[in-house]
């Protein structure tokens, strides 16, 4: 093995942490040098005394093929002539601190051996002929601040089974039959539980070792290619769940890579999560921030994401996440946030916009944190979007309770009106409260069959209405009645029930009047695209509200009944006279519901109500939510 493949400039640029396309020349390539096709490999270990390719084409034998080092670097690189695509390998290196010997998947793969093998494979990027530049020149449009987003949560491993044996169906197999569902079910995008390698299927993908590998589970990465191209292709925007907080110790990952912590803290008040038993990443450390930067960019890059869903930022945010006292160590000032982390997460987002500003990058931060979707010029953290947990765990907490329980918590409907924009909100009901013994959403509902099926129906309805874009998990949009469980199919059969079809016509109307009506998403971001009408009425837990787009002169009036007790000639106070037109109502019988409502909608009356110079008299079914349209004539 001979010759270099890092240029001087490209070794500085690593060593800096500033190579923002570092899998360009990290990791394995084949290429052809000198008339002679093989594959050029490198890999950074700093700390290793000596560095040999192992796999198939050598018999694994240590020291068969040598890399040299480049210099100080850290870096090891070397030609195999002869090693193709598809060729398993792995890295041997020799400790320079303990002695020991590891043997190592690359850091840098593109592809690897499907579980329980643990071996890299060399693979190129530029096998697929991609067909979306409609979507890619227009994306930039469709996500802006004042767009509908509504998200369809998927994890692709249960989403559908092949039904005559249960196996995973392919990324080519589920590619046209997601892109066509969530398409006819009016979702905007489409976000995949972590697609990047992972050893243990009930990680869901969460704990991620092949960072630059697309699972192997359902095929080869231009097979994941296909994938986003085919959504891309149905209008469907594509978000990738990524986990830069943490990895875990399998001996072939990245933990003690040479024989030292190279991309964790070596102390464990530091480098190690106590709650999930992984690894912290040293976001200090140039080479390692630079590492998930260029990973980021990577699946921007060469799969074309549209965005990015970071996953559990609250953990690196504070040193003493889920750590007792005196199990955390303070950082210089004394304070228990994390400042390399925060430094990270700022900058991650500066380099991603600068790259690609039609792009979206979201957070999933669960604490109080301030300006996390506000710009870092301005002290924030740069992301796009945060999802609300608050609205969450707000909602479903009161829509578990008995309806005779809830004019005692009714503050739970109403507190986010005190937040809602103080960032840029995802509404998420996202996997996370549908395992671990939460049971479905459909089993939090109380009351029977039909209440649940109709309190089901508040709870979309209600995340309609509330600024923010929406979130739903796969299932969910056809009340699925048990737990999800990772390792089987969605329950499709459930949809041969009346309300089961019934929730998911609900969950499709919603997202088609969304998407075409402006008052719900245009002004999602200004406080002045939301008011609430009567917030009040605790007495009866009903609450109304107003939704304004950017036109003078329409609005949305939205009203909720949260309890089984209809309520006739129940007025409302509207901005002005003339026709309310009825535009949704969760009781519809199509739906599922008792079939009462307002025989497509009420003339206002001048009858000032709710600090308003009209009102309207509806029929508000139970448990239901109905909403009106109302335009200034002229």
């Amino acid at each position: 093995m001979t010759g270099t493949f890092l240029s001087d400039l490209d070794v500085h640029l690593l060593r800096e942490g500033t190579h923002l396309r570092a899998w360009e020349k990290l990791g394995a390539h084949p290429m052809e040098r000198d008339g002679v096709r093989g594959t050029q490999f490198a890999v950074w270990a700093p700390n290793a005394r000596e560095v040999s390719v192992i796999g198939d084409f050598n018999g694994w034998r240590h020291g068969a093929f040598w890399l040299s080092p480049t210099g100080d670097s850290g870096i090891w690189q070397g030609f195999i002539p002869g090693v193709e695509i598809g060729a398993p390998y792995k890295y041997s290196l020799l400790s320079n601190v303990s002695g020991e010997r590891h043997e190592k998947a690359d850091p840098f793969a593109f592809a690897a051996e499907i579980r329980p093998r643990t071996a890299s494979k060399v693979w190129s990027l530029d096998r697929h002929a991609w067909g979306d530049d409609a979507w890619m020149s227009s994306r930039g449009a469709a996500q802006r601040i004042d767009r509908p987003i509504s998200i369809y949560e998927v994890h692709l491993g249960s989403w559908r089974r092949a039904p005559e044996d249960g196996r995973w169906l392919s990324y080519r197999e589920i590619a046209p039959q997601l892109a066509e569902y969530a398409s006819a079910m009016g979702f905007t995008h489409v976000e995949l539980l972590p697609m990047m390698e992972h050893p243990f299927d009930g990680s869901w993908g969460y704990q991620t070792v092949g960072y630059f590998a697309p699972t192997s589970r359902f095929g080869t990465p231009e097979d994941f290619m296909f994938l986003v191209d085919t959504l891309h292709q149905h209008g469907l925007g594509v978000i990738l769940d990524w986990v830069p907080a943490h990895f875990p110790n399998d001996p072939h990952g990245l933990g003690e890579f040479d024989g030292t912590a190279l991309y964790e803290h070596a102390d464990p008040r530091r480098g190690r999560h106590p709650d999930w038993g992984t690894l912290i990443f040293n976001y200090g450390r140039v080479e390692v921030a630079n590492f998930l930067i260029a990973n980021a960019l990577y699946w921007l890059e060469c799969y074309h994401a549209d965005g990015l869903r970071v996953d559990a930022v609250a953990s690196m945010l504070y040193l003493d996440y889920s750590r007792a006292a005196g199990d955390w160590l303070p950082n210089r000032f004394g304070g228990r946030e994390n400042l390399e982390a925060i430094a990270f997460l700022k900058r991650l987002n500066e380099v991603v916009y600068a790259a690609h500003p039609d792009i979206v990058m979201y957070a999933e931060e669960s604490t109080a944190w301030p300006m996390v979707s506000r710009p870092t010029h301005s002290g924030g953290l740069g992301f796009g979007y945060k999802w609300d947990l608050g609205w969450m765990h707000d909602t479903l907490d009161y829509l578990r309770r008995d309806p005779i329980h809830r004019p005692w918590h009714h503050n739970r409907l109403t507190f986010r009106g005190l937040y809602a924009h103080t960032e840029n909100y995802v509404l998420p009901l996202s996997h996370d409260e549908v395992v671990h013994g939460k049971g479905s959403l459909l089993a939090k509902m109380p009351g029977d069959a039909w209440q649940q099926f109709a309190n089901l129906r508040l709870l979309y309805g209600h995340q309609l209405a509330q600024p923010g874009k929406k979130l739903l998990f796969m299932g969910d949009e056809i009340a699925q009645g048990r737990e999800w469980n990772h390792d089987q199919s969605l329950d499709w059969h459930q949809l041969g029930i009346d309300l089961h079809r019934g929730i998911q016509r609900w969950v499709r109307d919603l997202n088609t009047l969304y998407r075409g009506e402006p008052a719900l998403h245009e002004r999602d971001a200004d406080e002045a695209g939301f008011e609430w009408v009567d917030c009040g009425d605790a007495a009866s837990s009903i609450v109304s509200l107003l939704r304004r787009g950017h036109r003078d002169g329409e609005a949305v009036l939205l009203i909720f009944n949260f309890t089984p007790v209809p309520r006739w000639g129940y007025r409302i106070g509207v901005p002005w006279g003339g026709y309310w037109k009825e535009i949704l109502n969760s009781d519809a019988s199509l739906y599922g519901g008792s079939g009462q409502g307002n025989l497509g909608g009420r003339e206002a009356d001048a009858v000032p109500m709710h600090g308003r110079s009209h009102s309207i008299e509806i029929a508000l079914p139970p448990l239901a939510c109905v909403a009106f349209r109302g335009r200034i004539a002229g």
